[in-house]
């Protein structure tokens, strides 16, 4: 059986190759040298950004650094204009920069932040305008979508929907911009997928997330308890006009919920 050496030794290279990438992997976590800078990325003089709320795992790393990064968007805790670098945000998350880097790659291409080079990523600073541009935007979007299962969906799947409304209340309740920001597209996100088009929810999700980061150049468009409150509300009263199968109503709600800029 003159084989068989042959294959024991193919398994132990296979074992050595394994450890070697295990070893790869263990060394990218710690920060190593795939972590540390990319030459020429500065990582003095930048603003202060509190610590992460959430703590990150190693699991799902770049995705958790995504959505914290996002929810530092809609905070504010990432300021309209300013400068960040992939190494000083690992440090703050306790994680590689690589992960970091990824994850401000994607937030460029969704158009949050910018690349300036040997620097790091400047957040994009938006106007009113853009925001009432996003509003048109999603009002063309989801208007006709929301008219048209108002005639054809049973009022039984709209009451569905009211415990995803009732949360959006509690966030609103709660004061917390990113809390009510992740409740508020929850709930439109399910309003939409019943038309059972993915690429709608996909597309007007995209835009509803752009219409809540924070305006730049010191405008003033974060809103308040009060104002997030009375937009969970909306949801509601929306939804009971959806129930009753008040067209009409419907009609008149969805283009005052769009018009507000929400």
């Amino acid at each position: 059986m003159p084989a068989q050496p042959a294959s024991r030794e193919t398994d132990r290279q296979r074992a050595g190759d394994g450890a070697r990438a295990g070893a790869g992997v263990r060394a990218g976590e710690r920060g190593g040298v795939e972590g540390g800078p990319v030459r020429g990325e500065h990582t003095h003089s930048e603003p202060a950004l509190p610590r992460p709320r959430t703590v990150v795992h190693r699991s799902s790393v770049r995705g958790q650094i995504l959505a914290a990064l996002r929810t530092a968007l809609v905070t504010g805790d990432l300021r309209p204009g300013e400068v960040y670098s992939a190494p000083v945000l690992a440090e703050r998350f306790g994680v590689s920069a690589t992960p970091v880097r990824e994850a401000m790659q994607q937030l460029a291409l969704e158009g949050a932040v910018e690349v300036v080079p040997n620097r790091g990523f400047r957040v994009v600073e938006r106007g009113t305008r853009e925001l009432a541009e996003l509003a048109e935007v999603r009002a063309l979007i989801e208007v006709p979508v929301v008219l048209r299962l108002a005639r054809t969906v049973p009022a039984e799947r709209w009451a569905g929907l009211r415990p995803l409304a009732e949360a959006a209340v509690r966030a609103a309740s709660s004061g917390c911009r990113a809390t009510y920001a992740e409740a508020d597209r929850a709930f439109h996100r399910a309003v939409l997928g019943l038309a059972g088009n993915e690429q709608l929810v996909r597309i007007a999700e995209d835009l509803h997330r752009r219409a809540q980061w924070p305006l730049g150049g010191g405008a003033s468009g974060a809103r308040g308890r009060a104002e997030l409150v009375a937009d969970a509300h909306e949801h509601t009263v929306l939804l009971d006009a959806l129930i009753a199968g008040d067209v009409e109503a419907v009609r008149v709600l969805v283009g005052e919920h769009f018009g507000g800029g929400v």
